[in-house]
């Protein structure tokens, strides 16, 4: 979810196209009673989308609007947040592997004068809400010339890890020492927070852009053999990565959960008959190398919440379908399924129709309702929380939120 453009890749991908109430469920991972029913925010850090609204402000009107975005959550009936704190490979905390990021202070590596993971877990935690630390694991910057990353910065010392893709730059998942590294970097605010759990969003491989290739040829050629082809190992570059952080979150913070939130078409049933009944011009598995329905069905994360940011009725991708499909994936498997809720799509007139219907979102939780499986929504994201242009939001809190959110465990 560097969300910044998650609104984007989710319209690109669309164009490209050819054409709860409390649910009973397996225990999780870990064993035990499931959790309660999920009612979550995310928090964009990346580009400044939700927080904080513009870089350089003080530290104190940096918390006080974090406070207002925590205390809104508790307005509308929520229980948790997914705080980002490692948009573009560097950190909201302070961290010995990474820079501080510079959508704090304007410029990367600066000292914000406090400590917004530290402060966001003691805020949240004092509200009654659970705090899951938001990562983006590859992603280094939204440019393409390492001259703008601080002097320190990883990317700029060791410049083999670096791959330039769509005049982005990113970690090239294909190596070793890099997916060791982005781990420890992120167990690190892990290790140190009394975080309540640890997410990623839909950035694995980087989204395709057209007429280009991520060029991984050398790590390709040391790590490659023995895959039938350079998509299998890339899949299984990232498999490792999830198996890897899953276990040493367990290690490191015994209580803590470790969920996943991806683009929401694993696969459209017209390139495997597994897949769900949509034309997607993404499909996880095969464009971003991410297998986000193993995932589920091995039981390697605690929780999935694959980003639904369609209507119910669109051709392309219908809410309706990919509801089920991904509440049969869920049944049986150890990993909680929670939904991903377009909230930024309410209101906004570039939408088609059905997102200038106040009742939209809410009729998405009234579907949800008749599947078990699902456990809860989290919804995209803070700002769009907060000014609820048209009331839909408001429109789910009164249809399905009446009571307070359970107290999180």
């Amino acid at each position: 979810m560097g969300r910044v453009s998650r609104r984007a890749f989710a319209v690109a991908a669309l164009s490209a196209f050819t054409m709860m109430p409390r649910a009973s469920a397996a225990p999780g991972r870990r064993g035990g009673a499931p959790d309660p029913e999920m009612r979550g925010v995310w928090i964009a850090s990346v580009a400044n989308r939700d927080w904080p609204s513009k870089p350089g402000l003080t530290a104190s009107k940096q918390r006080a609007e974090l406070r207002t975005h925590l205390d809104t959550a508790v307005r509308n009936r929520l229980n948790t947040v997914f705080f980002q704190v490692r948009p573009t490979a560097d950190a909201l905390w302070p961290s010995p592997y990474e820079p501080w990021s510079q959508y704090l202070t304007g410029t990367q590596g600066k000292d914000p004068g406090w400590d917004p993971l530290g402060t966001a877990v003691q805020e949240a935690h004092a509200r009654g809400l659970r705090l899951h630390a938001w990562f983006n694991p590859y992603r280094v910057a939204a440019h393409a010339d390492p001259t703008r990353l601080a002097a320190s910065h990883p990317a700029r010392e060791n410049p083999d890890w670096v791959v330039t893709y769509g005049g982005k730059l990113f970690y090239n998942p294909g190596l070793p020492e890099v997916r060791a590294f982005v781990e420890d970097a992120m167990l690190d605010a892990v290790a140190k927070y009394p975080v309540d759990g640890v997410h990623f969003d839909d950035y694995f491989y980087p989204y395709p852009v057209a007429g280009e290739s991520f060029d991984d040829d050398a790590a390709y050629d040391e790590y490659g053999g023995g895959f039938p082809d350079r998509a299998a190992w890339r899949r299984d570059n990232i498999d490792r990565l999830v198996r890897e952080t899953a276990d040493r979150v367990k290690e490191v913070r015994p209580g803590a959960h470790f969920g996943i939130s991806p683009f929401g078409v694993w696969r459209n049933a017209g390139t495997d008959p597994l897949g769900s009944d949509t034309k997607a011009g993404v499909e996880t598995y095969d464009d971003l190398h991410a297998d986000t329905r193993k995932w589920v069905r091995e039981g390697w994360i605690d929780y999935i919440v694959p980003q639904l940011y369609w209507n119910i009725g669109f051709a392309a991708a219908d809410y309706a379908k990919l509801l089920p499909w991904w509440a049969e994936v869920a049944r049986g498997s150890s990993t909680q399924l929670y939904v991903g809720e377009a909230l930024y799509k309410a209101g906004d007139p570039a939408q088609p129709a059905a997102w200038q219907e106040t009742g939209e979102l809410s009729r998405h939780l009234t579907l949800a309702g008749k599947y078990p499986q699902v456990r809860g929504h989290a919804y995209f994201a803070a700002r769009d929380v907060a000014a609820d242009r048209i009331g839909a939001m408001a429109r789910v809190v009164a249809d399905h939120y009446g009571e307070p959110a359970p107290a999180p465990r």
